[in-house]
């Protein structure tokens, strides 16, 4: 199959049940889940309803999305309802953009205990943010910042890492001012990097000792407290990996479309596929250690590797992959931002409504007619596991 048109869906439903079987008694019930989503994405499985133009009668079916946030297909719906809510929100000073990384032994121990460990790399990022930005000798403020969860590379390697989206500046420790950081400066990535470094080991550690973490196959010595704490010793001598981008040029809302490249990402987009043949699943993928060339090249793996690549990356049920802290967190986040835009001289947002959702589709759609523009309204909506009572005209036939 070629590129045009080919999807993560495809390759499950053209590999997956001998994929399943093979890995019979080792896949989590989370992973088969997003399997059987993915493949039944968008296709009468799901149920849908029927659609007809009011002004040239052109009629076409649409299926329901399975809206699970590990399916390529749903995430871009999900991500513009998610960044209208965060609209309101943005403030009209310089964001940053701040990647705290796990070293490649940390993430090892995290694949095998996501939720504890995924748990403590946000709390230990957060900290070490609000903590540095809070001292008087860096910026001396209480700042907001939105953290999403990666846990794959380009190449779809078990990688996880914490973007960070922070606006410049923060509120005064006294509650009386905003302060603004230096211009293209945040804080010192080394400072960031040292503090994080250290949080991160002292909750892994603690975590270890209160029996919250578990060891499998050949790190199953680990379990043992001399092992662990001879296993992280090396880990407290080497440089852990925090960098910090330049800060957004534009508007606010250019910082929100860059938000959402990020916010609701899975493993991998349908649009980095090229093929699925008899060499097997053919992707792009970025090469950041290019140097002086094309980062951008072709990789092309057996479809049973794709899968399991891409199934490292389920998120454990319940875990919330985007939180905000500080001035942003939920608890405060009203009140904090109506204190922010007192102290920048700025107006009270407008008020927006609620996104429509798929489960309360609306009479008349939001998207046009793809023929002539005109509206589309529902005439038919079907259960899953129907057809609709009558298949929509082939093109070109009378209406």
């Amino acid at each position: 199959m070629s590129r045009e048109g080919l999807e993560v869906a495809d390759i499950f439903r053209a590999h997956g049940p001998a994929w399943r079987q093979s890995q019979a008694g080792h896949l989590s019930l989370g992973q088969l889940k997003v399997m059987s989503a993915i493949e039944r994405c968008r296709t009468a499985a799901l149920g849908g309803h029927v659609a007809r133009c009011e002004d040239c009668a052109h009629v076409q079916i649409a299926y329901n999305s399975c809206r699970n946030r590990h399916c390529p297909k749903c995430q871009a719906a999900a991500a513009k309802d998610w960044l209208a809510a965060r609209q309101a929100e943005l403030l009209p000073v310089t964001y940053f953009h701040v990647i705290f990384t796990l070293p490649a032994q940390i993430a090892d121990i995290a694949y095998q205990n996501k939720a504890e460990v995924y748990g403590i790399l946000f709390r230990a990022a957060a900290e070490t943010l609000i903590t540095i930005a809070a001292d008087p000798k860096h910026l001396g403020a209480r700042i907001g910042l939105t953290a999403v969860l990666h846990t794959w590379g380009s190449a779809l390697p078990h990688h996880p890492h914490i973007h960070m989206i922070v606006p410049g500046g923060g509120i005064s420790l006294d509650g009386e001012r905003w302060i603004s950081c230096r211009p293209r400066f945040f804080l010192h990535v080394r400072v960031l990097s040292q503090r994080f470094k250290r949080r991160f080991l002292e909750m892994l550690a603690a975590a270890h000792k209160a029996g919250r973490l578990q060891f499998f196959g050949d790190h199953a010595r680990l379990a043992e407290q001399r092992a662990f704490a001879a296993y992280l010793a090396p880990l407290r001598k080497i440089k852990w990996v925090v960098h910090a981008k330049p800060p957004f040029d534009g508007e606010p809302e250019t910082v929100l479309a860059y938000l959402s490249r990020y916010t609701h990402r899975v493993a991998i987009s349908n649009s980095r596929l090229i093929a699925l043949d008899d060499n097997g699943v053919t992707f792009k993928w970025k090469d950041y250690r290019a140097k002086g060339r094309n980062p951008w090249t072709t990789m092309t793996l057996a479809p049973s590797e794709f899968i399991r690549r891409f199934l490292l990356h389920v998120l454990p049920s319940g875990f919330h992959r985007i939180r905000h802290y500080g001035l942003l967190a939920n608890g405060g986040r009203a009140e904090n931002l109506a204190r922010a835009r007192e102290l920048l001289d700025l107006p009270a947002p407008q008020d927006h409504t609620e996104p429509t959702t798929e489960a309360d589709q609306p009479t008349s759609l939001a998207q046009p007619c793809p023929c002539c523009g005109g509206p589309m309204i529902v005439i038919e909506t079907f259960d899953p596991g129907h057809l609709p009572r009558a298949p929509p005209p082939r093109t070109g036939d009378s209406p």
